[in-house]
């Protein structure tokens, strides 16, 4: 029971470590929760946390396999390029758009919300080699096996950490709007260039090594 305690704290807080850093997902979170609702927020948010738990889950099943043949974390990284650039490209041009543009109200469905989160969740390509390396850690330190109790509580542990900080963003940045509609306005230009920075951070992976 005790390294059941010791797995899931450990998971939670590298879950929440690292969503806590400004991203696409985290920085959706808020731009649905500032455009759409803080409901529609915490929804989409429960649709990344369902993505990250279910990578996870392949992440744990496949760590072995990962570490033993580095050229596929090389390969994902390299996808990854592509995946960053497109949407660095795509957030600068909506922002573009939006200032051409009339401000409309669109009215988002608690559903399509969910599906949103889920969809972006998916295209992280770098999550499933990050929990396979805390999955080939923890293994290592004893705190878990391959037993279905282990299994569960690690992918629960990385959905729950995620959905912690997601909530944070989305109450945050929701209780900032009622302030000010500035994050509101250039959250598509903000989600561009961090887009560009992630791109940078994978070549420098990819390349410095």
């Amino acid at each position: 029971m005790t390294h059941i305690l010791i797995l899931f704290f450990a998971t939670f807080s590298a879950a929440f470590m690292a969503t806590v850093p400004p991203g696409l997902l985290n920085m959706n979170a808020a731009k649905t929760s500032v455009e759409k609702g803080k409901l529609n927020g915490v929804i989409f948010s429960l649709g990344v946390s369902s993505m990250i738990m279910v990578q996870a889950y392949i992440a744990v099943l496949i760590s072995k396999f990962l570490y033993r043949n580095p050229e596929v974390i090389d390969m994902l990284l390299k996808i990854a390029i592509l995946v960053f650039a497109f949407f660095a490209i795509y957030f600068f041009i909506v922002a573009k758009r939006k200032k051409e543009q009339q401000l409309t109200d669109v009215n988002l469905s608690k559903k399509n919300s969910f599906f949103k989160g889920t969809l972006l969740a998916a295209l992280n390509l770098l999550t499933i080699p990050y929990y396979s390396g805390l999955n080939a850690m923890w293994n290592e330190a004893g705190w878990i096996k391959f037993e279905a109790a282990d299994i569960i509580t690690f992918v629960f542990a990385a959905g729950a950490g995620t959905f912690a900080v997601l909530y944070l963003y989305t109450f945050y940045f929701n209780k900032l709007e009622r302030k000010t509609n500035r994050f509101s306005r250039n959250s598509n230009y903000i989600l561009s260039a961090l887009m560009l920075v992630l791109l940078v951070i994978t070549l420098f992976r990819i390349f410095y090594k």
